[in-house]
């Protein structure tokens, strides 16, 4: 990891960081964006997402991460009026940056901001744990080749440190230089540190752990094919693998158009597949929580279908030339097993969307008059063994809570 001159907000209270900044491009919607970009005239998201006009995308929108070569250089046009005019402006000297993360809940998450070599074809340095889409990988590249900025991270989730942990243990009793309180209560600090002590000693504990991609497949991919295989640099958040690290979520499918009884009865060929009564979203938050016998949960928001017991005919549809560790996610079941096997639906964003939580789950489910697909999350660990066995989960596989922030550091290139 190597310090950098990072662009940031020059005005930088809580109050405007909040205005002006946003989540990952991956979880905005249409509408999202609309709010977003009008909150603020400068809101980072005209950046990560400059394709999308602030009006004509209904409610129902999924997250809109494409970009082509025309809004590329919409975003760069942009970016370079707001240094012109001081609104984004350079670090006099290159610094990392110790980014904490506490959620309401009292969950702290610590990691470090900072610019990560991209690692040569065959290194084990950092490894991903789920494919892409390609066509996403292309507009994340257009964005970058245009701007020839970083403007967002891709996370890690690194391996123990000592040395890491005694300077992050140090860092953070300082205030910090950057705060801001997002939407979902999460509060986010970062403390620019450019003192060589420090310095020396986080490029020392960082050059000796390897890393798993936690958020960002697509960027990452991005920032190599930019690189064209030459040496080159990608914005990263390095967070500890276990406590004081990220926690793993699931991220949830989305048919529309599939109506819960034909589900069903598709499903009911190679699972067992039981009704529940009650309230669909009281079941659904219930289930994700807790382990249970059931692979799956299917609904339309309204009724609720628990899928168990796979039979063998199903189960012989995951690859058997896999790593074990890939082969036993529910994921890939769910993939293999249901989406593409008995549903017979192809692996596409317009086919099969995917929702980040349950209520976005069951929302998307009633308004496309189709069927949620649920599923519950993988272990940290479980990632990590699927990545060190040089496999990949299917894609959009995880959820790496928190998030960090867009627009509060980005790095020029």
């Amino acid at each position: 990891m190597h310090p950098f001159r990072a662009l940031t907000y020059a005005v930088a209270t809580p109050e405007q960081l909040a205005r002006v900044s946003s989540p990952a491009y991956d979880l905005v919607t249409a509408a999202g964006r609309r709010r977003l970009a009008a909150a603020d005239p400068h809101n980072v998201v005209r950046l990560i997402l400059p394709g999308t006009s602030d009006a004509g995308e209904d409610e129902t929108s999924s997250p809109i991460g494409d970009c082509d070569t025309g809004s590329a250089a919409r975003a760069a046009r942009t970016l370079a009026a707001w240094r012109a005019d001081g609104v984004l402006v350079t670090d006099a000297a290159p610094a990392l940056w110790c980014y904490r993360m506490s959620s309401p809940d009292g969950e702290e998450t610590v990691g470090w901001l900072g610019a990560v070599e991209l690692p040569p074809d065959g290194s084990t340095a950092v490894l991903p744990h789920e494919d892409v889409f390609a066509p996403a990988v292309e507009g994340r590249r257009a964005l970058l080749a245009a701007t020839q900025t970083d403007l967002e991270p891709i996370v890690l989730a690194h391996d123990p440190s000592a040395e890491v942990a005694e300077v992050t243990a140090v860092t953070v009793r300082r205030p910090p230089d950057l705060l801001v309180t997002d939407a979902d209560g999460v509060r986010h600090e970062l403390r620019r540190v450019d003192d060589p002590a420090a310095l020396d000693r986080l490029s020392t504990g960082f050059a000796q752990v390897a890393s798993v991609i936690a958020d960002g497949h697509h960027r990452f991919a991005a920032a190599r094919a930019h690189a064209a295989g030459g040496p080159g640099r990608v914005l990263a958040l390095l967070t500890p693998m276990g406590p004081g690290g990220l926690r793993v979520q699931a991220i949830h499918r989305v048919v529309p158009g599939l109506d819960l009884a034909r589900a069903g009865r598709l499903a009911g060929t190679g699972f067992t597949v039981t009704p529940a009564d009650g309230d669909a979203e009281e079941i659904a938050r219930a289930w994700v929580r807790a382990p249970g016998a059931e692979c799956f949960l299917v609904t339309d928001g309204r009724g609720v279908l628990l899928l168990s017991s796979p039979d063998d005919a199903v189960r012989r549809r995951i690859p058997r030339d896999a790593p074990v560790s890939w082969r036993a996610l529910d994921v890939v079941l769910a993939h293999h097993g249901l989406l593409t096997g008995l549903w017979g639906l192809p692996d596409d964003p317009s086919v099969v969307r995917i929702a980040h939580d349950v209520p976005e789950a069951l929302r998307l489910a009633r308004e496309l008059d189709g069927v949620a697909l649920l599923l519950r999350s993988s272990s940290p660990a479980d990632v990590a063994a699927v990545a060190r066995d040089g496999a990949r989960m299917p894609r959009k596989s995880t959820l790496f809570v928190p998030k960090p922030r867009t627009g509060l550091v980005l790095f020029p290139h």
